[in-house]
């Protein structure tokens, strides 16, 4: 018998006994499973590192046969706090975002989810590129940078010659 019932009308389970399966019960724990693995990975403010610094400004990278684009989203960065340099291939994007807002006395924080304070993001492009030549637009809190490839890294064509 897989269970009895008690003075309380309630059911126990005897040791060893064999229950019937419920499959909607396992999906139950699987979708609870699944929102724990979701709210856990793909919240967005485990880009920032200790202190409330931004570590990880998201960034899209691309390229054409000529140049690399890269654009990183910085709301609230005013372009002159933005600094960008090019040194053995690495491309290091960092700054500081202030907060300017004044809290008003007695002023609780409910719920926050802006960053404030020092940022960084750096990375290795995969050729080289002529830093002399790269230009950098700041519009929308979004900068954008064009980075020209090395003529040394470009594709070259050779000709097949026949005798």
């Amino acid at each position: 018998m897989a269970s009895a019932s008690t003075e309380s009308g309630a059911l126990t389970r005897e040791p060893g006994a064999l229950t019937r399966w419920n499959p909607f019960r396992e999906m139950t724990s699987l979708r609870d499973a699944m929102n724990r693995l979701v709210d856990t990975s793909m919240v967005p403010w485990s880009i920032f590192g200790d202190g409330g610094a931004m570590t990880f400004p998201p960034v899209d990278m691309s390229e054409t046969e000529n140049e690399y684009i890269i654009e990183a989203s910085l709301p609230g960065i005013k372009p002159d706090e933005v600094k960008i340099s090019l040194q053995n291939n690495v491309l290091t994007i960092e700054g500081e975002r202030k907060e300017e807002r004044e809290r008003k006395e007695g002023e609780r924080t409910i719920y926050r989810e802006h960053r404030y304070g020092s940022f960084t993001r750096s990375f290795s492009l995969p050729s080289p590129v002529e830093a002399d030549k790269a230009e950098a637009r700041f519009e929308n809190g979004v900068l954008r940078l064009i980075l020209p490839k090395a003529e040394s890294s470009k594709p070259k064509q050779i000709h097949v010659q026949s005798r």
